[in-house]
């Protein structure tokens, strides 16, 4: 098995490992691997001062095959204090994920620490063990379980209980081989699994997909462990959301939405 999400090939294209596989199809990228993907990209597009990542909206356009991607930036604002950057995904010259981040200033000191609250209880050292995925009913290893670990602490015992979830998450491969994750990489990874581990759907009979994921970091996560607080609501006419509150060891530092889409599962 391979020992990370991608390998980066040079000049913006990455080869994506059976790690990266999505519970949807056998041929198809789970949305956190993409995103982590592109986080790491926008992080490492230039910027005139030290900043960070504010903001970040992905619109996941197609299924992402398991096959070479090309990842290009572009400073779509640019500024000392906020900056916009755009990031597109494509497989074969077909555009896969459309993504924009806002970038703030880092200022050590420039203000005072205040509103994130204590992390919840359990932390993940008192977790349950790790979420087991059927790797022979999803076609292979999942980047959920395989490249990620995840421990429900509250909410339900299984995943596959419909309901709200809260869940601490890891990463455990690199995203690019030879790359240390970065904090937002982390986040981001974790805030994709806010529809699948707070389900209200049962996986056998309902695809619940979501075309988008926006993140909103109030500070930047700490530590390889984060946590996150999801719930699910389905409405009348074939779309829902997911929303979710992010966690590291220090408390509360972000949000995550994502819009679904909700059919019934194709036989």
């Amino acid at each position: 098995m391979s020992e990370a999400v991608y390998t980066a090939l040079g000049d913006g294209r990455f080869e994506p490992s059976e790690l990266s596989r999505g519970p949807w199809s056998p041929d198809h990228q789970h949305g956190g691997a993409p995103a982590a993907l592109v986080a790491g990209a926008i992080e490492a597009t230039g910027a005139p001062a030290p900043m960070r990542v504010a903001r970040l909206t992905l619109d996941l356009l197609r299924p992402v095959p398991i096959a070479a991607l090309q990842v290009t930036t572009e400073v779509l604002r640019p500024g000392r204090r906020v900056q916009i950057v755009g990031a597109s995904v494509s497989c074969e010259g077909e555009e896969v994920v459309r993504a924009q981040a806002l970038r703030i200033r880092r200022e050590e000191g420039a203000s005072e620490r205040q509103g994130f609250g204590a992390r919840p209880d359990p932390g993940p050292e008192a977790a349950p063990d790790p979420v087991a995925f059927d790797s022979e009913l999803l076609g292979g290893p999942m980047f959920g379980g395989a490249a990620m670990e995840i421990r429900l602490s509250g909410g339900k015992e299984r995943w596959e209980v419909p309901g709200p979830a809260m869940a601490w998450m890891r990463l455990l491969v690199p995203v690019v081989a030879g790359e240390e994750p970065s904090p937002l990489q982390r986040a981001v990874a974790t805030a994709d699994f806010g529809n699948g581990i707070s389900s209200v759907l049962d996986w056998k009979d309902h695809a619940f997909i979501n075309p988008d994921l926006t993140v909103v970091l109030g500070r930047e996560p700490q530590g390889e462990w984060i946590g996150l607080d999801a719930v699910t609501s389905i409405s009348d006419d074939g779309s829902g959301m997911a929303t979710g509150t992010l966690f590291d060891g220090d408390g509360r530092f972000g949000v995550s939405a994502q819009a679904l889409f909700v059919s019934g599962m194709e036989r």
